[in-house]
């Protein structure tokens, strides 16, 4: 009897942990894995930090995705992110978002 209520809530776990994996394999298709990590400063900074910066701004995830395709520098210190003009609006966006769910 206890067993499906502990399937439903092993599976409702699962579900609230899966945006920190959701766009793991495009961020690694588009080399920002090469420059960024989830937990870490590598060459740019963790983007636990980056979602951490922005929690609570409404416009983080425009933001973001400009600074994605675009590029920036200054925010993170003296190293500027190069433009990813490989990356679509809709991957930008998507990337975006996927980097502010990180904790």
């Amino acid at each position: 009897m206890h067993k499906p209520f502990l399937t439903l809530a092993t599976l409702a776990a699962s579900a609230l942990c899966m945006p920190a994996w959701a766009d793991l394999a495009l961020a690694t298709s588009k080399n920002c894995m090469a420059c960024h990590a989830t937990d870490k400063k590598l060459v740019g900074p963790a983007y636990k930090d980056v979602a951490a910066k922005y929690a609570g701004d409404k416009t983080a995830a425009d933001k973001l995705a400009i600074k994605i395709q675009k590029g920036g520098a200054g925010v993170w210190g003296p190293v500027p992110m190069p433009a990813n003009t490989q990356v679509s609006d809709a991957e930008a966006k998507k990337l975006a978002a996927w980097v502010l769910t990180i904790k």
